[in-house]
């Protein structure tokens, strides 16, 4: 039995890869030989029966010669090379030739070359395709490592594993998914060494990863200038390494999965895995797709949605050029000659236009930015924000609008140039226009009563009567049908099980793993925390929900989001349960406990401290800015900060804000106040917009109570002087009273510092964290830094970061 179900497995695996891969067995072309467009079955297959190279139909009629993968579920297959991409043959007469002399050449219906690999060989040669994608052109009498020309050499928008980016090969992208010639979006070395995404069309280029404002080696970019080899790989284990220091790795890092990096029509360069034969994002480099250039085109607005995605949408005064192709743009309703005493602005809140504007001017005022663009012709508008840093205003006009992009995390405003005319026909009512004269009319609303018609009435009551017979009818259907639909909930929930990349447990399954919920290892105000033993052996903590208010569907999608969020200090989630009233999440278990734990232990020395405050910080700046969906933590505490074996923090409990139905996080608003005393943001008193803001207030205790060893409660754990009377109220005012009452750095440093401490850290760093706290907690929330900015403030020595602060 053993032997035949051995067979039986072998006939399986087998017949899987041969209904997935429909290739023929070789993987040469010997000279004199050709491919022909009109025999499907004319392809070159690698000897592991992973790519085919042959023709590909790009369109009707039209071919490409390229190379796919095989053994994806895709129909449409998955090309990672062509040919001749911008210049299609004929789908009939048209083949790959290599000749006699070693010469290979592609013809266009036995006519015309598209093109060729213009080599004559002084000794045999063949065409083969690798095990690794790469189609070569080799001598027969040299190594196989000796080619005279390969595939690898001239990518089109996708690397393969060990296929080499060098400073003369570039990626680009296809104009769409159906449409494989060549797009708008480039990947290359630029001429300062750094690897770069651009927008590239006839009359524009722009730069726009990583954000051209950013020096390359500033936190957000960190690449190195420093290298002239200019080269990038992309291993066969997901690691991808550039010779500017940039490296990234896929989700599921390891050899096995087959991958691909690919410059995606949409201008985001994307790490694939094959699982399961279907394409899995592994790794992106942008995950807000409005910061993609040109995606929208000139004059228009990118808005990205959790639920419909990125949109587009015009400019006020502007129209869509081209229904099917955003890219295009709008262009303006308006035409004339110019007359700046006709124009005015439309204020657009939350609006930011990146790039082409002429300069910039500092500490302008309103008016006189207003005044300055009127006065210019070529001027279409202008970015008005304040600047934090330098306190003070700045004017951007701008001559080409765009990537226009509507997101409230960003703090400025931008002003339309528009004629006083449009800017009082535009429905705008939640705008503020500048130049629009008063135009408020009193309209007739008087109507006259017609005359009752009879006929009219019979019709009337025949159409309720028939009315409420359907009703009936569809009553008594849906009462036999209902028993059916009750069976059918089952499968539904599958559906949405399998939506989910993680686990699904029952609650006896989680019952039993924790003995009936015994073990308790914390508490919130969320719910209890229960260590627990799963099937697989892992060890877990298990968090037991209070609140049941959300519907089942909600719950899972809330869950399936929060499931994706991938970063090394933000706690995993492994599973979830959702039934009737119970909701539990599954959550790895971390040895070292909280954060609050550790405060008065002696292992919580100096440099793990500092490693808390800046890991912390990169988890916080991950929630607010660069993960799928924005999200909100919004009860940052020493209890919510978890340390692993190493005393890596992980923050835990990052989606209850969205989990527990208490108002949308991507509002300005919550339907009630989240969050524990002594570490809630004036914002939550005084009933002002909930922003990320409130992390960052909570941040700034948190460092705060790490630095000085004093609550901000009065719930710190034995040995400490804790009273209530040294709680939130009294721990930021006496920060800030030691530190200007004292005549030196040192001096203050030295009686803020926690006593279990003793000397043991670095006064510079010591100094820096805690004016980074300082600012944190500013009452302003306006006036305090994103996360982000705070990882950048902590990854600068103390006298670059003095820029970035007020004042303590």
């Amino acid at each position: 039995m053993d032997m035949w179900g051995r067979v039986y497995s072998f006939l399986f695996v087998f017949l899987q890869i041969f209904s997935l891969s429909p290739c023929v067995a070789f993987d040469i072309l010997k000279q004199d030989k050709f491919l022909h467009v009109q025999k499907p079955e004319d392809v070159l297959v690698s000897a592991n029966g992973v790519f085919n190279a042959g023709f590909y139909p790009v369109g009707e009629n039209a071919f490409c010669f390229s190379v796919w993968f095989c053994n994806s579920i895709d129909p449409n297959r998955t090309v990672v090379w062509m040919a001749n991409r911008d210049q299609p043959v004929n789908g009939i007469g048209s083949k790959l030739e290599l000749l006699r002399n070693g010469k290979l050449i592609l013809t266009d219906a036995g006519r015309r070359t598209e093109w060729t690999v213009d080599f004559v060989a002084a000794s045999p040669v063949q065409l083969k395709l690798l095990n690794t994608g790469n189609l070569v052109l080799q001598q027969l009498d040299g190594t196989d490592d000796a080619f005279l020309w390969q595939s690898f050499n001239s990518p089109a928008d996708t690397l393969l594993p060990d296929q080499v980016l060098t400073k003369d090969t570039y990626l680009i992208s296809s104009k769409s998914r159906s449409n494989y010639s060549s797009g708008n979006y480039k990947l290359y070395f630029a001429d300062n060494n750094v690897l770069r995404l651009s927008y590239q069309v006839p009359d524009i280029t722009s730069v726009y990863w990583p954000a051209p404002w950013l020096v390359p080696w500033e936190k957000g970019s960190e690449r190195s200038t420093y290298n002239s080899s200019r080269v990038a790989v992309l291993n066969s284990s997901g690691y991808f390494r550039s010779s500017d220091d940039l490296w990234f790795w896929a989700a599921d890092l390891g050899i096995g999965p087959l991958r691909r990096l690919t410059l995606d029509p949409d201008g985001n360069l994307r790490l694939y895995s094959l699982q399961d034969g279907r394409w899995i994002v592994s790794w992106q480099s942008i995950s807000q797709q409005c910061r993609i250039h040109g995606l929208c085109g000139q004059n228009s607005l990118c808005k990205f949605d959790h639920v419909l995605g990125r949109t587009c949408s015009c400019l006020p005064g502007y129209k869509i050029k081209n229904s099917t192709d955003w890219s295009q743009g709008c262009i303006a309703e308006f035409t004339g000659s110019y007359d700046r005493r006709e124009f005015g602005f439309l204020r657009l809140t939350h609006v930011h236009v990146e790039t082409y504007g002429y300069h910039i001017f500092k500490n302008y005022s309103l008016r006189s930015c207003n005044e300055h663009c009127l006065h210019s012709k070529d001027c279409k508008g202008f970015q008005f924000k304040y600047n934090f840093d330098e306190g003070s205003y700045y004017c951007f006009p701008k001559i080409l609008l765009l990537n226009g992009c509507r997101t409230t995390s960003f703090g400025g405003d931008f002003y339309l140039k528009l004629p006083k005319s449009r800017l009082c026909s535009e429905n705008c009512s939640e705008e503020s226009r500048s130049g629009c004269p008063n135009v408020n009319q009193i309209l007739n609303r008087t109507y006259e009563k017609g005359k009752e018609n009879g006929y009219v009435k019979v019709l009337l009551w025949f159409s309720t009567a028939l009315g409420i017979v359907e009703f009936i009818c569809i009553f008594l259907v849906w009462c036999i049908l209902f028993r059916s639909n009750e069976d059918n909930k089952v499968t539904t929930k599958e559906y949405v099980q399998a939506a989910s990349r993680f686990r699904r447990y029952t609650y006896s399954e989680l019952k039993k793993a924790t003995k009936n919920f015994t073990e308790e290892i914390g508490r919130g105000g969320a719910g209890i925390v229960y260590r627990g033993a799963l099937p697989d052996q892992r060890i877990a903590a298990i968090k037991r929900l209070h609140e049941a208010d959300q519907g089942e569907a909600e719950f899972l999608a809330e869950v399936s989001t929060i499931g994706r969020l991938n970063h090394m200090n933000l706690i995993e989630m492994w599973g979830y349960c959702v039934e009737g009233k119970h909701r539990l999440l599954v959550y790895e278990y971390l040895e070292n406990g909280s954060l609050a734990d550790n405060l008065s232990k002696t292992a919580l020395n100096w440099a793990r401290r500092f490693e808390i405050a800046i890991s912390t910080a990169k988890g916080l700046a991950y929630l607010h800015e660069e993960c799928l969906e924005w999200i909100l933590h919004c009860d940052i505490k020493p209890q919510n900060i978890l340390l692993d074996s190493n005393f890596q923090p992980k923050v835990a409990d990052f989606g209850l804000s969205k989990l527990l139905s208490r108002g949308g996080i991507n509002t300005s608003s919550f339907s009630s106040v989240r969050g524990t005393r002594g570490y809630m943001a004036p914002e939550w008193v005084y009933n002002l917009p909930i922003t990320s803001k409130v992390d960052v207030y909570s941040y700034g205790i948190v460092v705060l109570e790490m630095l000085t060893g004093k609550s901000s409660t009065g719930a710190r754990a034995e040995g400490r002087s804790a009273d209530l009377e040294q709680g939130q109220e009294r721990l930021v005012p006496w920060a800030r009273k030691k530190i200007n009452g004292a005549t030196s750095a040192e001096t203050w440093i030295e009686e803020v510092a926690d006593p279990m401490l003793g000397k043991d850290y670095d006064i510079d760093k010591m100094k820096l964290l805690i004016e980074v706290a300082l600012q944190c907690v500013q009452e302003d929330m306006h006036a305090r830094p994103t996360m982000s900015q705070v990882v950048q403030m902590l990854s600068l020595h103390d006298n670059e970061a003095s820029q970035y602060f007020q004042g303590p």
